[in-house]
């Protein structure tokens, strides 16, 4: 098998690994005796997570609800609605299906099940701002931070204390016992980060939020800053916190995560008799700067078989993260690749790919790219400059015309990053 087609598999064998129809049946509970199950949910696989548990409900159990997901990422279901709306910014449609969620999760009682369907996304699409911030201020601030650098943690902790619904407060809402199954695409793997946990304890604060927009010298909407200055002086109440009483009726379960798919993408390489080293699910930092380590940790295995002797795959996750500085178009992964393949400027024998397991690369339609030791020889003959391309994190741009681009369309599923440098 050539070595683009060892990493495209390697790359499908991640995604069946964190796929909702195969992660949540076995993780679903009984019905409550006495009571109804209601199902909500947001994020990249909310829809098919929705799928998953209608497809092993007993049709004699009562069950319904709301999930929303992504435009694009909706499928047909029968007892739960689906609802599309904006990622990476909130809009009006996520606003709606977040009300309409917290309206019928009061409505529940003791006897009844909460049943919440979290993936990677669900911070955006789950959106129901304060009464004082309207959408518009709440879009503002998002798509700033989104430019900045900050690590998804340090976004979800401003957005936790904007929210009505997230940072622990829908389980406030909730008098029936609470179920929330998460597939997580946070390093660490804590509810609390996923979909900017609803059902999960907060243990960030109003301070915090407003500590990371000074920080990374945000330009703040007055109504937001506002806020966050009122919550850092007592004026508003906190979100919930851990050891809160609220939580004894709730479980948040993560069931399926990075390192699940970054070790069925290394068992794929050993069936077809190549080693693999798992380098953590965890890799965070500016992605050209991780590139770089990982360009010179390659170019010693290449050269002197050390730490291993070639042929070995590289596989890592996590989440990168992009300081926009440029006007071009491209993603973590993309980026990632670009600085790598620039790093290692057409060593032999060495193939790497990059991809967000949802099927999207930031804002783009690809889920990543592969850099072979022809990218950046091929790139000159059509006149492209890769360093002028990296300057303007214009990565998309660079892989579209190498005609490099992974495209999946969306998986619905999500896990975070999955990278995979091969080195024969």
């Amino acid at each position: 098998m050539n070595p683009r087609k060892l990493l495209l598999h390697s790359f499908n064998a991640a995604i069946a690994a964190a796929d909702p129809l195969l992660v949540v049946p076995r993780n679903l509970p009984r019905p409550p005796p006495a009571g109804r199950t209601l199902v909500v949910g947001a994020g990249k696989a909310a829809a098919a997570m929705a799928l998953a548990v209608e497809n092993h409900w007993p049709e004699t159990a009562v069950l319904n609800g709301i999930v929303v997901t992504r435009y694009g990422h909706g499928i047909p279901t029968n007892r739960i609605t689906v609802i599309e709306a904006g990622h990476p910014l909130p809009d009006e449609q996520g606003e709606h299906a977040a009300r309409n969620i917290l309206a019928e999760v009061s409505k529940l009682g003791a006897d009844d099940l909460l049943l919440c369907l979290l993936s990677g996304g669900g911070s955006s699409l789950l959106s129901l701002p304060l009464a004082s911030v309207a959408l518009h201020d709440l879009q503002a601030v998002t798509q700033e931070l989104l430019r900045s650098g900050a690590t998804i943690q340090e976004i979800n902790t401003v957005r936790k204390h904007l929210s009505v619904i997230q940072g622990g407060r829908l389980a406030a809402f909730c008098r029936a016992p609470i179920l929330a199954l998460v597939i997580s695409d946070v390093t660490g793997d804590d509810p609390t980060h996923v979909a900017s946990g609803p059902c999960a304890p907060d243990p960030t604060t109003y301070q915090e939020a407003h500590a990371i927009l000074e920080r990374y010298q945000i330009s703040t909407p007055a109504a937001v800053m506002d806020t966050l200055l009122a919550g850092k002086q007592g004026k508003l109440t906190e979100t919930p916190k851990p050891g809160d009483t609220i939580f004894g009726k709730v479980e948040n379960r993560v069931i399926a995560r990075a390192h699940d798919s970054l070790v069925a993408a290394g068992e794929f390489f050993r069936s077809q008799g190549i080693p693999a080293a798992i380098l953590g699910d965890a890799v965070t930092g500016e992605a050209r700067a991780v590139a770089k380590v990982y360009a010179a940790l390659a170019r010693e295995i290449r050269r002197y078989g050390h730490p291993w002797k070639p042929p070995i795959v590289l596989i890592s996750g996590g989440e990168t993260t992009v300081t926009v500085s440029g006007n071009g178009r491209g993603g973590r992964n993309a980026e990632f690749l670009l600085s790598l393949a620039i790093e290692l400027d057409g060593v032999k024998d060495i193939y790497a790919l990059a991809c967000d397991t949802d099927g999207i690369d930031g804002a783009e339609h690809n889920a990543g790219a592969i850099a072979a030791p022809d990218s950046l020889p091929r790139a000159r003959q059509l006149g492209i400059n890769a360093a002028t391309a990296l300057a303007d994190n214009g990565s998309y741009t660079f892989f579209n015309q190498l005609d490099d681009l992974i495209v999946t369309g969306p998986t619905r599923t999500n896990v975070n990053d999955y990278r995979a440098i091969l080195i024969l």
